[in-house]
């Protein structure tokens, strides 16, 4: 599927345009991990735009949470690599997350809500005057951005990388949408 017919699909399942922002932030910061890592780029990216399509049916259920979004990707016939990268991203499942993609996605997720907040805290309220070195103190004070899970972020460490090269990846990544994400 291309990015614009999941968009489309995006459309029928999704009503929040923060979330939506979300995922959009979460598929660039996907593609940048793909290409740094030469993996498959459109597959990683379209792990991370669609990754959170069950949100709004299943917000108040994190039992059912990404297992449904799993299941909508199936009928939509997307790649098991991808379906599952979805399933796992949700570690209330206790799935393990064997690939680079599982790994990335998971790691990522919260990290999109943290620089997010970091960027809303500047004066400016934009991405382009934050830097790594002002999102790694953040991430080390437990009353910023207390919905980004810190062992999650820090899972990073499972791709190979250092916390300060992901939130780098990260950060670079949404910065190149940053008109998208209004930010």
């Amino acid at each position: 599927m291309k990015r614009e017919e999941a968009l489309q699909v995006l459309g029928q399942y999704i009503s929040n345009k923060n979330l939506l922002k979300h995922m959009y932030a979460t598929e660039a910061v996907m593609g940048a991990l793909a290409k740094h890592f030469g993996e498959d780029e459109a597959a990683f990216r379209m792990a991370g735009l669609m990754h959170d399509i069950d949100y709004d049916e299943t917000k108040d259920d994190p039992a059912r949470h990404s297992l449904v979004g799993g299941e909508i990707l199936e009928r939509l016939g997307f790649p098991e690599n991808v379906v599952y990268a979805v399933k796992c991203h949700n570690e209330y499942h206790d799935l393990p997350r064997t690939t680079l993609m599982d790994k990335a996605l998971y790691a990522t997720d919260p990290l999109t809500g943290l620089i997010v907040a970091g960027a809303l805290i500047h004066p400016e309220k934009k991405l382009a005057p934050i830097d790594v070195n002002f999102l790694v103190n953040r991430f080390y004070e437990k009353s910023f951005a207390r919905g980004a899970n810190r062992e999650q972020i820090a899972s990073c460490s499972e791709l190979g990388l250092s916390l300060e090269e992901f939130i780098a990846i990260g950060l670079e990544a949404m910065k190149g949408i940053h008109k998208e994400l209004g930010l």
